[in-house]
């Protein structure tokens, strides 16, 4: 359990001595000494107490490390955003930030793909990917790059480089946006989802090219999940045909594949004579 030395860091946080940390819980500061050098195990009333004070849900303080999350987890916990407190489950994610203390964006090519599926989580890997900053985009969130590969989100073509934002409540995927999933038997897919994982625990994903079939995924395979932000691709994407202008080039086809029917049957007619 993780219990002394979290609420030991998170006073430490927020610049509070124990003194002042105990009048503030209306404890004891021996009572709260205890606690904090694991000298007496906290009470169910002294765990709530800790709990409504720092919003973190008593879960979290007893079996999550809080010393070992991101800057960015942090802050979403002081803010309330605790998912144990919602039923969710708490994400880890490792991550890198900059000199002044901002989320980095790491980028993973094609070539770390295959190493970021052992690698996701651990920290040294993340470390070596190549970094950068985007200044239009929130640095209250988590983003990252993935290069994306094969021809099944056409119009984005392959080799773009998809940004992402990290999602830690998957129950708030939005049915129709686009999502990067990684699992560790597909990897990283790029695809627009439909959330199921309330009335069946999957979720069902589906391809902007028609040529693909959509698909089930149950949540229990699911790693992480980063929202579609923007794509940075070198390609300009093939222009959508107007509907007339659609109906135009089916009818043209239509004639062209008329005259090689004609011109068959014509030389197989010469043939015959």
């Amino acid at each position: 359990m993780y219990f002394s030395s979290n609420i030991k860091f998170l006073r430490k946080r927020q610049g509070y001595t124990q003194d002042h940390l105990a009048q503030a819980l209306e404890m004891k500061r021996p009572t709260l000494s205890g606690y904090e050098n694991e000298v007496s195990q906290p009470t169910v009333q002294a765990l709530q107490t800790f709990s409504r004070f720092y919003k973190i849900a008593i879960d979290t303080m007893l079996n999550i490390d809080l010393s070992k999350l991101s800057e960015l987890q942090l802050r979403q916990l002081e803010n309330g955003e605790d998912v144990f407190i919602r039923g969710g489950k708490l994400r880890v994610l490792a991550t890198t930030v900059s000199d002044e203390n901002d989320e980095n964006i790491e980028l993973v090519n094609e070539k770390a793909k295959a190493g970021y599926t052992t690698g996701f989580a651990d920290p040294e890997f993340i470390s070596e990917l190549p970094k950068f900053q985007l200044p239009f985009l929130s640095k209250q969130k988590k983003y990252r790059t993935f290069q994306i590969s094969g021809d099944s989100m056409l119009p984005i073509p392959e080799g773009a480089w998809v940004t992402g934002e990290f999602v830690q409540d998957w129950n708030h995927i939005v049915s129709g946006d686009a999502y990067i999933i990684f699992t560790l038997d597909e990897g990283i897919v790029f695809k627009v989802v439909e959330n199921f994982i309330k009335k069946g625990a999957f979720l069902k994903l589906f391809s902007l090219n028609p040529l693909y079939e959509p698909y089930e995924l149950h949540i229990s395979e699911v790693k992480e999940v980063w929202k579609f932000v923007h794509f940075i691709s070198n390609e300009i994407p093939e222009p959508v045909l107007p509907q007339n202008e659609l109906l135009k080039t089916v009818a043209s086809l239509k004639n062209d594949m008329y005259r090689i029917k004609g011109r068959v049957f014509k030389e197989g007619e010469e043939e015959e004579k």
